[in-house]
């Protein structure tokens, strides 16, 4: 079992704690690289989600 099979496992049935910790990374990454990177930060998040099962078919709202 590779080590992100034993994340996926750990995470199912956890969608909404995994989607706080993905955003709450993000928001992380922004705020220490002043929203430089923010495109990047969102596509990585939305990456995750869908690795995941954080972001089943929810669309983002738009930032700000």
């Amino acid at each position: 079992m590779s080590m992100l099979d034993k994340i996926k496992h750990m995470l199912k049935g956890h969608e909404s704690q995994t989607e706080k910790g993905i955003d709450k990374a993000g928001d992380m990454v922004d705020e220490k690289t002043q929203g430089k990177y923010t495109g990047q930060v969102d596509t990585g998040q939305d990456k995750l989600r869908d690795e995941f099962g954080g972001g089943q078919g929810k669309e983002r709202p738009p930032q700000a």
